[in-house]
C-alpha cells in the first residue's frame, strides 16, 4: 500500500489550527509564473471556481501603517475604496522588495494568516457569497479552503467593497 506523503505545515496552517479554524489544504504544481491571471490558472488547476479564489495584497498608508487586502483573483484592488474602508487617507501597494521583510511571505505565497505581525485586514465583501474561499497557504504551490466568515473572525478582518474589475 502506498504511503500518503505528509504535507509540511506552514505558519498559516499552524495559526489556523491554533485558532480552531477548519481548513482544507490543496497543493498544485507551481510553474514559477508571476504572470497576470496566475491566480485564475491556479484555481482552475485545483478544479475550483475562480470567483472563490482570493489573493492577498499588502498596502501601506502614508503613515507607514500596513493594511492587508484579500480580493478575488480576477479583480484589481481599488486603493481609494480600500483606504476609505481602512480609515486611511490613502493606500499604495507595498513595494515587492519589502514584502518578505514585512510579512515573512514571498510573492505568490502571501497568506493573510501567519504574517510576522498582525495587520488590519480587509476582505472583499464578495467572499460572503461563498461557503468557502481559497487563500494562499503561505507558500507557492499551496492553497487553503476556508470559511470566509471564520477567516474574518479569526483575523478580526472587515468585509468591504474594495475591488474593481480588471
Amino acid at each position: 500500500m502506498a504511503r500518503k506523503e505528509k504535507l509540511a505545515k506552514t505558519n498559516a496552517m499552524r495559526e489556523l489550527e491554533r485558532g480552531g479554524v477548519a481548513f482544507e489544504a490543496q497543493t498544485y504544481e507551481d510553474d514559477g509564473s508571476n504572470a497576470t491571471g496566475y491566480g485564475i490558472h491556479v484555481a482552475e488547476a485545483l478544479g475550483e471556481d475562480p470567483d472563490t479564489a482570493y489573493k492577498t495584497l499588502v498596502t501601506v498608508a502614508p503613515s507607514g501603517n500596513h493594511v492587508v487586502c484579500c480580493i478575488p483573483v480576477a479583480f484589481e484592488i481599488d486603493l481609494k475604496k480600500a483606504a476609505a474602508a481602512a480609515g486611511e487617507k490613502s493606500l499604495s501597494m507595498l513595494p515587492m522588495r519589502d514584502l518578505e521583510a514585512t510579512t515573512g511571505y514571498i510573492r505568490g505565497g502571501c497568506s493573510p494568516v501567519g504574517m510576522k505581525k498582525s495587520f488590519p485586514t480587509l476582505i472583499d465583501e464578495t467572499a460572503q457569497l461563498f461557503d468557502q474561499i481559497g487563500i494562499s497557504g503561505g507558500r507557492r504551490g499551496l492553497s487553503l479552503r476556508v470559511s470566509p466568515l471564520e477567516l474574518a473572525s479569526f483575523l478580526n478582518a472587515t468585509f468591504a467593497d474594495i475591488t474593481r474589475e480588471a
